[in-house]
């Protein structure tokens, strides 16, 4: 894959925590900034569509009412208290 590159500035802590992480990993700074990018990326973009597509239900009128929802997540805690989930 073809690569690019850029300059990003960030604050020293940064800098030092992604030295260290490249040290005990032993792989480089660049590897690290890459990999935490990509991820970053990937989680928002999905993050965005499912706003997007919620967005999309909601104007299509599809919602749930906000008694269901509370009614149907006290259940699942107390499952949850109770240990049967």
């Amino acid at each position: 894959m073809a690569t690019e590159a850029f300059t990003v500035r960030a604050e020293s802590d940064i800098v030092h925590q992604i030295d260290f992480l490249a040290d005990a990993l032993d792989r480089s700074r660049n590897y690290l900034v890459n990999l935490a990018l990509k991820e970053y990326l990937e989680t928002h973009a999905w993050q965005i569509e499912k706003v997007i597509q919620g967005m999309a239900a909601a104007d299509r009128g599809e919602l749930v009412a906000h008694e269901d929802v509370m009614r149907e997540m006290e259940a699942l805690v107390e499952l949850k208290v109770k240990g049967q989930m």
